[in-house]
């Protein structure tokens, strides 16, 4: 109910986007259009209007806004279900290459997923967080067919057994004392000024 995709999505509605202040560089790469920028801004209205006229006036305000979206999209995390499809299969976690480049005005990453040396998917995306989970995505539809499939709760944990309390350490029977030297401090001085300081 409350992810970035779907709070873009609201903020979209209010054409949020043309009333963000944004600097000229964002704004010519497409700023206004970035899904997470978007997500803060409407963020940022439910909060004013939550600190104007309070927590039912913000309460409903999302939900009548969230109620009219035609079809409220889900926020898929590829990356945690290809971990721990990696880790049941591969026995090793999924890292990512990603490498940004310039396209006209615009930047587009790149991302390729390895587990060990192979690389299980490569992705595209306008931030480099998109791009490794269109990885992602893509390595999932390599190893498990469609993404669909894929269970999205994890299974219940099996319960471990309790392992033994270490034993505490023992202190030595004779401790020697140790005499510390004492080394008199240089006078401190003011860089600026080369006065002592107190």
């Amino acid at each position: 109910m409350v992810n970035t995709n779907t709070l873009a999505q609201l903020a979209e509605q209010l054409d949020l986007g043309s009333y963000l202040y944004l600097g000229k560089g964002i704004a010519k790469g497409g700023g206004r259009n970035l899904k997470s920028l978007l997500a803060n801004g409407f963020e940022a209205v439910l909060g004013a209007v939550f600190l104007d006229a309070g927590y039912d006036a913000a309460y409903h305000y999302y939900l009548d806004r969230y109620r009219s979206l035609p079809s409220p999209v889900r926020d898929e995390n590829f990356k945690g279900r290809l971990q721990q499809v990696a880790q049941e299969r591969f026995g090793e976690t999924p890292v990512y290459d990603s490498e940004g480049a310039r396209v006209g005005n615009r930047r587009e990453y790149t991302s390729v997923v390895f587990a060990g040396a192979e690389p299980l998917g490569t992705g595209h995306g306008a931030s480099k967080q998109e791009a490794e989970q269109d990885a992602a995505r893509a390595a999932l539809e390599s190893l498990v067919g469609s993404v669909k499939e894929m269970p999205t709760a994890k299974p219940a944990r099996q319960s471990r057994t309790r392992r033994t309390p270490r034993k505490k350490r023992e202190e030595p029977q004779s401790a020697a004392t140790v005499e510390a030297e004492v080394v008199p401090m240089p006078e401190l001085r003011s860089r600026q000024f080369g006065e002592a300081i107190d």
